[in-house]
């Protein structure tokens, strides 16, 4: 058990039996919900692991608002409303995106809000920004206040054209685990290709009769405050002890992501925009992802702090990103307020050096804010 874990619970027993104990201030409340979009491959967890989870399987948004409640989160307000929206883990976002919307509308409804605050990781940065634009159509007005990406590839992840490139007998495979896994944890219609076409920067196949990719994806939900009223990123990358071993081999082995080169195309043609330095072991991606695909909108800096919660601020040091596909050298190249974490740590996959619960409630802080 955590120290503040184990503080809440002495406190919470000392109250019981009447002995005074100190307040354990939590984040700050927000004013609106938070509804959590998850990645590809995730439901309610992923892989069998809490999504949006300490390393113990405690839901990040699950305030100690019970007597003796210890599996919780004693960082953030006892009355924090958050919820974790359930769509279809292989599919890309424009159906994924609907699904949330339809979820969003539901979890708005039981908390009586007539606005939100969506926060996604990795395909769920998409979702959200799809989620937002149909809840603007359906409401009239901009119901989401803080939208906030998570190591998201806006512009794109060499990890999925490395993927579709490998040809059908492996992408075969890789659809009937997809279409297995996807069915038993939520329904039926998963469809993996579309999903990892929708995450390559550029149009995948100018044959296959649809356009695809972030680039268009970029162009019909672009970053306005139409939709929602701040767009915010938390970007990661990977190096030293926080380096995941799968990653590790991937990125030795088979792809090399090299995201931290700036050029406005996909100019090496990896299936993300920019282009690699030639460098291979460096702190320019999470083991996914690169840095030069992350930045939306504002730049969010999350900084660790012993003894008290940790924070999340804004980062001055990059200009605000309005336009996904036309980002400044700096927004592609600069390292200026990665985390240092991999692609899954900041979800609750170990093994890992996070704090989950102090990161998310450093988060909760923030939106409240700006709500």
């Amino acid at each position: 058990m955590r120290l503040k874990d184990t503080c809440l619970l002495m406190a919470t027993v000392a109250a019981t039996i009447g002995v005074a104990a100190p307040a354990w201030a939590g984040a700050q409340k927000t004013t609106y919900p938070v509804v959590f979009a998850h990645g590809m491959a995730g439901f309610d967890n992923i892989l069998g692991v809490e999504y949006w989870g300490d390393d113990y399987g405690t839901f990040v948004g699950d305030p100690c608002d019970e007597l003796l409640e210890v599996y919780c989160n004693g960082d953030v307000d006892r009355g924090q409303k958050a919820f974790v929206a359930q769509v279809q883990p292989f599919h890309n976002s424009e159906v994924r995106g609907l699904d949330l919307a339809n979820d969003t509308e539901s979890f708005m409804a039981t908390a009586g809000a007539s606005y939100v605050n969506l926060v996604g990781h990795s395909q769920g940065g998409f979702d959200i920004r799809k989620a937002a634009k149909l809840l603007k159509q359906r409401k009239g007005y901009a119901a989401v206040k803080v939208l906030l990406s998570i190591s998201s590839p806006h512009r794109g992840s060499p990890t999925a054209k490395h993927i579709l490139g490998l040809g059908p007998g492996v992408t075969s495979v890789v659809s009937a685990f997809a279409n297995y896994f996807g069915d038993s944890v939520y329904q039926p219609g998963n469809d993996i290709v579309s999903a990892g076409k929708q995450l390559v920067f550029d149009d995948f196949s100018a044959s296959d009769g649809v356009t695809t990719g972030a680039k268009a994806f970029n162009v019909t939900y672009p970053i306005s405050t139409s939709t929602a009223a701040r767009h915010v990123s938390l970007m990661t990358a990977q190096h030293g002890i926080s380096v995941n071993p799968a990653f590790f081999l991937l990125q030795g082995s088979f792809l090399d992501i090299d995201g931290d080169g700036y050029c406005v195309g996909d100019c090496d043609n990896d299936g993300a925009a920019g282009k690699g330095d030639g460098t291979r072991y460096e702190s320019d991606d999470d083991g996914l992802v690169g840095i030069n695909s992350q930045q939306m909108g504002y730049r969010l800096r999350y900084t660790e702090i012993l003894g008290v919660l940790d924070t999340v601020t804004n980062d001055s040091n990059v200009a605000y990103s309005g336009d996904l596909n036309a980002p400044t050298s700096a927004q592609m190249t600069s390292s200026s307020s990665v985390v240092n974490q991999d692609h899954i740590d900041v979800i609750g996959v170990g093994p890992d050096t996070f704090d989950e619960n102090e990161f998310y409630a450093a988060i909760f802080e923030y939106i409240g804010q700006y709500d």
